[in-house]
């Protein structure tokens, strides 16, 4: 167990992100991590005041098996399909985990305190469905402080205006772009707008954006590399903060916006940027780059447990580092673009390969669970 003494030296970094305005989420969760008390322990020491999951994260989870056997035990007598088994784990893990989260989520007033659970991948491109799971996650979990996941696919635009339209706080994912970005802005405007219209409390609705950082530069980067000459190699590193930083000021544009304003005197809550895949891929760079570099109020950055510890262990954080860099950012694309690298089509492949991957994921937790299912004698199909 760590000591107060040791926690007060290692999270200094931590606690100045948080003085900042930058709410530090864990993107990570298992049962184990759940009943051992470590995320408990986590909020406690290291600041962390939400957690996030997606497809990857329950398959690397409930993949391993551990801590899952009782329950796969029960699932297995009762004969359920591999999807209900997966639902019931899933959001078994994300109410307990709520539980363990509600005294934050009671202390900043819904604000923070919050654990996403994703909508069932396969579903991307199906407005319909995508609103129905939503719906019925929501109700699966019911604990106040969930968020759905709803990934900013051009059919989830529409299912996001539905969900929080009827009162559902989400967490959007899977933005790359900023212009995809401007339309999630849009998309859950008009849910507020529509929950407005129905009658509903606007304060009790939350929305977080997830904007992806890492894997921009991991494809920009490629490419110039293999341009390989000084000016695109001076680039390298660059693309993710730029767009990062741009899309702030997207934010700060539209919730200081008429639109938002009407709807702020409503007590309507605005939809915060949040700094997802800030887990830095090229061992070049520094560790915490993607903490230390997007400080900014009013975000959020959830961050892989690696990361988490690199940022409490050596981060260094010396207040807002976005909101003075828009012009730099611009540039900074700019340059990009003119060695002939189209954002336009780096961010396109992003979120199809994004989608893709989760449904990989989904898919290797299926067969993961069909297999213990069936091992216990059960059809797990």
């Amino acid at each position: 167990m760590i000591t107060v003494t040791e926690a007060t030296a290692t999270a200094g970094a931590l606690r100045r992100l948080s003085e900042a305005g930058v709410s530090i989420w864990l993107d990570d969760l298992s049962r184990r991590r759940i009943e051992s008390g470590n995320l408990a322990e986590l909020i406690e020491t290291k600041h962390v005041v939400g957690v996030t999951t997606n497809p990857s994260i329950f398959q690397a989870a409930i993949g391993s098996g551990e801590g899952y056997e009782e329950q796969l035990a029960d699932l297995a007598t009762r004969g359920v399909t591999v999807d209900e088994a997966v639902r019931m784990m899933t959001t078994a893990d994300v109410r307990a985990a709520a539980d363990v989260l509600r005294p934050v989520h009671d202390a900043t007033g819904g604000r923070d305190g919050r654990v996403s659970i994703e909508v069932d991948p396969r579903l991307a491109h199906d407005t319909a469905a995508t609103v129905a799971e939503a719906r019925q996650l929501a109700w699966l979990v019911d604990r106040p402080n969930v968020m759905i996941k709803i990934p900013a696919t051009k059919a989830g635009l529409p299912a996001i205006t539905e969900v929080i339209g009827a009162g559902i706080s989400v967490n959007v994912t899977l933005i790359f772009s900023l212009d995809r970005y401007r339309d999630v802005m849009d998309a859950y405007l008009a849910g507020l707008e529509k929950a407005q219209a129905a009658g509903l409390d606007l304060s009790g609705i939350h929305s977080v954006a997830s904007f992806f950082v890492s894997r921009v530069d991991s494809e920009i980067d490629k490419r110039l590399t293999l341009l390989g000459t000084d000016e695109a190699l001076a680039l390298k590193g660059k693309a993710a903060l730029a767009n990062a930083r741009l899309a702030y000021e997207a934010y700060e544009n539209v919730f200081a916006g008429d639109r938002f304003t009407a709807l702020a005197g409503a007590r309507a809550n605005a939809q915060r940027p949040l700094w997802a895949s800030t887990g830095v891929k090229d061992p070049a760079f520094r560790d915490t780059l993607y903490v230390e570099e997007l400080v900014a109020p009013g975000t959020v950055n959830t961050m892989p447990e690696a990361t988490l510890n690199a940022a409490a262990d050596h981060g260094d954080v010396q207040g807002d580092t976005v909101t003075g860099g828009y012009a730099q950012a611009r540039a900074d694309l700019a340059a990009v673009e003119r060695l002939g690298i189209s954002y336009d089509e780096v961010v396109e492949q992003l979120e199809q390969e994004g989608v893709a991957k989760f449904e990989v994921a989904w898919q290797d937790l299926l067969d993961a669970v069909t297999k213990s299912l069936d091992s216990k004698g059960v059809d797990g199909e």
